[in-house]
């Protein structure tokens, strides 16, 4: 279980770059993206999603969406983050918490309007429940692509 792409837009239309590493806040999210220190609501400090997902997606409609395309700031292999929602977990040494499914939303629909041949509903319905997760920062750290995620403490926490 690990961060395959870690990625920022500086403003809201700006396209997501993948970057060699990020500095998360706590309760601010990472320095430099578009949602940096927003507060309007839980969750939005950070949003990943499965790489698995995004390559689930183009098997069965045919698309070409690439890692980058969902706008989440962090892809992850090997780990269901729907199983993160309410729970606490590590991505290096940097302490998160899941706070609800980040579902895909009309923007990201106009976004990507005609993948995989999907209308915007039908893409929609299509990401439901499989477009990532929304994650609250508690503390604050580096973290890099090939981080490890996980739900345990790392070695030496809390000592």
């Amino acid at each position: 279980m690990h961060v395959e792409i870690i990625s920022v837009s500086e403003h809201k239309a700006a396209p997501m770059r993948a970057i060699d590493a990020v500095a998360l806040v706590a309760g601010k999210g990472i320095v430099g993206d578009r949602k940096y220190g927003l507060k309007r609501h839980p969750g939005q400090n950070l949003t990943l999603v499965e790489a698995e997902q995004i390559e689930s997606f183009n098997r069965q409609y045919h698309a070409s969406l690439s890692l980058l395309d969902t706008r989440r700031n962090v892809v992850t292999r090997g780990v269901r983050l729907n199983d993160l929602v309410g729970r606490q977990f590590w991505i290096g040494e940097v302490l998160l918490r899941g706070v609800e499914l980040c579902e895909p939303c009309g923007t990201l629909a106009r976004y990507l309007a005609g993948a995989g041949g999907l209308s915007r509903p039908q893409f929609l319905r299509a990401l439901a429940h499989r477009c990532g997760l929304r994650a609250d920062v508690l503390s604050s750290g580096v973290i890099r692509p090939g981080a490890s995620l996980r739900t345990d403490p790392p070695a030496g926490a809390g000592e």
